[in-house]
């Protein structure tokens, strides 16, 4: 006879039925019966310093692999400390399941230790929250919120774990089959409805095909390459709260304020592109939308009114599928897919002889051109960005195989532990986490993950010695004797690594930075931290 499995057993198995062998965690009282099955599943524990950055970590996991990355903490204010991070993952479309052991259901309302609602405290910021019953709902519950991750718009999903689900004993041993694991697509509606979408585009002098984060994970790049190819449009992805002034697009703001329709395939309405107004959209400019939520097809309407000429419900990616294969692509906009490249590929060329002004920092243009030689060497090199002025300058200066930016939250702290995250991702590639001085304090900690696990990466920390964003808005809205709040010390930042057990150096001449640059990344044990020196300029505006 079968021995007797507890509600973690069964959650365990369920977790490596749906394919995840690898859990972001932090240990608690509350999960510590997941800890114990996970021996027996052969599940791997990475145990880190904050519940925050486990969500990171699953968070940049998620991005890169394309399938869904896992965290857990404990009850209360352990929760707590994650649902902060579930916000970058859901503006980001990012694939994560967040598992939080939770207060004994068999005891609700009794005022038990770190009794709270965490499944309303989550629900903002994830897909789908709630708690899980009994040990025998436990297992078809992380089953759907595998599936729920994955399906539609991508995002995070929270599932909270009672004690008393989780060590208490199954009636019956039998996981979900497997299909309950499996993403649900929503391709368009009907046969034809492709092509008619493209008929409608066709009509237009500059049509724009712009999509949203969906569009620059791996697969949405190769599925934006093909559509472009079949169809003879331009199309477009971003991931940036700056929006048409994504700093990674150059000059498209130029073009995008110049078209006369817009198909939005899975991109919000949002602020990023003015509420699809004048300036960022010209107020006589067309759209269609494609998207997996009716509530932005609902927002769209609002924000635009009968501008929103089409409106469909499905999945961005599967849409895309249909619209290349629909493609047939046709004359006429050769001279127009040409500007708007142009205008995403520019860049000022100054910045080619941007080098270190007397008595100053490294410019950010100079500081990056080793680092892209670096990021060059590998086919699978992978970029992380975070980071106020000096993230938006890394992202206009640097492209990856890979590239995981803190993207339309616009949320800074990220980048340390989604290297970590990376780095499980992909064992052998380069990896630079670009950050800022302010942001190395919201989890220098991980650090010491790193260094437990062997997991090394670049830490370049672009030190200004100050909160530069911040700096910036105060500057030109209040004036220079009015700034208050964004000063911060010269830290020796390479040292705090060193103190937690990784490498580093610092470089204060440009001259000695591609050598420390070569010597950071020859580091194959622990993370290097680089602390250089940066002229805190405000964010590239790039205009031709």
């Amino acid at each position: 006879m079968a021995s007797q499995k507890r509600g973690a057993d069964m959650l365990a198995e369920s977790i490596r039925r749906a394919g995840a062998t690898r859990i972001f965690t932090l240990s608690g009282n509350h999960i510590m019966s997941v800890f114990d099955a996970a021996l027996d599943a052969g599940i791997e524990l990475v145990h880190v310093r904050h519940e925050a950055a486990a969500v990171h970590m699953a968070d940049a996991w998620a991005r890169l692999t394309g399938t869904p990355g896992i965290a857990m903490v404990t009850a209360g204010s352990g929760h707590g400390n994650a649902v902060s991070a579930l916000y970058t993952a859901q503006m980001s479309e990012s694939p994560v399941i967040l598992l939080s052991g939770s207060a004994p259901v068999s005891k609700a309302g009794w005022g038990t230790f770190q009794e709270i609602d965490q499944p309303a405290m989550a629900a903002p910021v994830s897909k789908a929250s709630w708690a899980s019953a009994s040990a025998d709902a436990l297992a078809g519950d992380f089953a759907r919120a595998w599936s729920l991750a994955a399906s539609g718009r991508r995002g995070p999903v929270h599932l909270s774990l009672p004690t008393d689900a989780l060590e208490g004993p199954v009636a019956k041993q039998e996981l979900p089959p497997k299909e309950a694991y499996a993403p649900q697509s929503q391709p368009l509606a009907r046969d034809g409805l492709a092509a008619d979408i493209l008929a409608r585009l066709r009509q237009a002098r500059r049509p724009l095909v712009v999509a949203g984060p969906a569009g620059l994970t791996d697969a949405g790049r190769q599925a934006m390459r093909d559509l472009q190819a079949a169809t003879g449009l331009p199309v477009v992805a971003t991931e940036s709260p700056r929006g048409s002034k994504d700093p990674s697009l150059g000059a498209f703001a130029q073009v995008l304020s110049q078209a006369d329709c817009v198909l939005l395939l899975g991109k919000r309405l949002d602020f990023t592109l003015g509420h699809g107004k004048a300036p960022v959209i010209a107020d006589d400019c067309r759209f269609l939308q494609i998207d997996a939520d009716s509530s932005e097809l609902d927002r769209s309407r609002r924000a635009v009114g009968d501008r929103l000429e089409w409106a469909e419900l499905a999945e961005p990616l599967a849409a895309a599928g249909q619209l290349t294969r629909a493609g047939g692509a046709q004359g006429g906009y050769g001279a127009w897919c040409d500007e708007v490249r142009a205008a995403v590929d520019y860049r000022p060329p100054e910045w080619q002889s941007a080098g270190q002004a007397a008595g100053k920092g490294i410019h950010p243009a100079a500081l990056f051109r080793p680092v892209q030689e670096l990021l060059d060497s590998h086919p699978d090199s992978v970029l992380i960005s975070d980071g106020g002025e000096c993230g938006q300058w890394a992202q206009a200066c640097l492209r990856a195989g890979h590239r995981v930016v803190n993207g339309v939250a616009g949320a800074i702290g990220s980048a340390l532990p989604m290297a970590l995250g990376a780095r499980c991702a992909y064992p052998d590639a380069p990896i630079v986490a670009v950050m800022g001085d302010g942001t190395f304090g919201f989890h220098c900690a991980e650090i010491d993950t790193g260094v437990r696990y062997g997991l090394p990466f670049v830490c370049l920390v672009a030190n200004d010695a100050r909160w530069n964003a911040e700096y910036q808005i105060q500057l030109n809205a209040y004036g220079k004797d009015r700034l208050i709040g964004c000063e911060l010390l010269p830290t020796r930042y390479e040292k705090v690594a060193q103190g937690f057990g990784a490498q580093g150096a610092c470089v204060d001449d440009l001259a000695a930075l591609p050598a420390a640059l070569k010597q950071a990344a020859a580091e194959r044990r622990v993370p290097f931290c680089l602390n250089v020196a940066l002229e805190g300029l405000p964010a590239p505006l790039v205009r031709r």
